[in-house]
């Protein structure tokens, strides 16, 4: 036969226990919940597109370097230097793709459409697409950023990344930023965008550097810089 003493302390612990569960759950759970909704929450979106991808190579290096693949490669590296900086990205494409259908009748079209869709639809702060260049003379050689002639922004983050070639060319970054008005995705997307061609694939010397792991890595970081720069300007103009 149970102690009706003992019993009765039992069902008291019981309900300490119990009030005390409850309080901490009571606790706890707006805590979980305030941080799960702070994941995410960044200040700055951007877009990074890299050209070409499927059936469309781009250009093709002097020693048959694919632009397609150097273009994926370096934005994969700039998508992890901008989110290490506390940036959301959006890419267009992660893999060797065009953004197509089999049966669209004009692919590279429908692939500019597609991207330009994307990123509207994103509503980005910035729009970065990633190109290598060539010229019928293979001495050519360098950096270039081409931008809206009617977009502000887009001409100031053109120059930003413009003297960013400094540190990745030295004093062989001869070139200066651009106003180009026949790029489709420049015409086309709604955010301050820039068309940043890498370096000349007709250049020897520039191709195997541009297909370098290292230098991929020199391009990313300084082009991350430049961005996080224009973000950062864009930033205190609002405050």
């Amino acid at each position: 036969m149970r102690n009706p003493v003992w019993q009765t302390l039992m069902g008291i612990c019981l309900l300490m226990m119990t009030a005390l569960l409850s309080w901490r759950a009571g606790r706890l759970e707006p805590a979980r919940e305030a941080a799960v909704g702070t994941l995410g929450e960044k200040d700055f979106l951007v877009a990074i597109d890299p050209g070409h991808g499927g059936r469309d190579p781009g250009k093709v290096g002097a020693e048959g370097q694919l632009e397609k693949e150097i273009n994926l490669k370096i934005a994969l590296k700039l998508k992890e230097y901008l989110e290490a900086s506390d940036v959301d990205v959006l890419l267009t494409r992660t893999k060797d793709e065009g953004l197509y259908d089999e049966g669209d009748s004009s692919k590279k079209m429908a692939d500019m459409e597609a991207r330009c869709r994307m990123i509207n639809e994103a509503r980005p702060d910035a729009v970065i697409s990633i190109h290598q260049n060539s010229y019928q003379d293979e001495a050519v050689n360098g950096g270039q950023v081409f931008y809206c002639g009617t977009s502000r922004e887009g001409k100031e983050l053109a120059e930003i990344l413009q003297k960013r070639f400094d540190y990745v060319l030295g004093e062989e970054n001869r070139r200066s930023q651009k106003a180009n008005d026949s790029y489709y995705l420049l015409l086309h997307v709604n955010a301050p965008a820039v068309i940043v061609e890498c370096g000349f694939l007709s250049n020897p010397q520039e191709a195997r550097k541009l297909e370098s792991e290292a230098y991929q890595d020199r391009l990313a970081w300084t082009l991350h810089m430049g961005i996080m720069e224009f973000l950062n300007k864009k930033k205190a103009e609002t405050l």
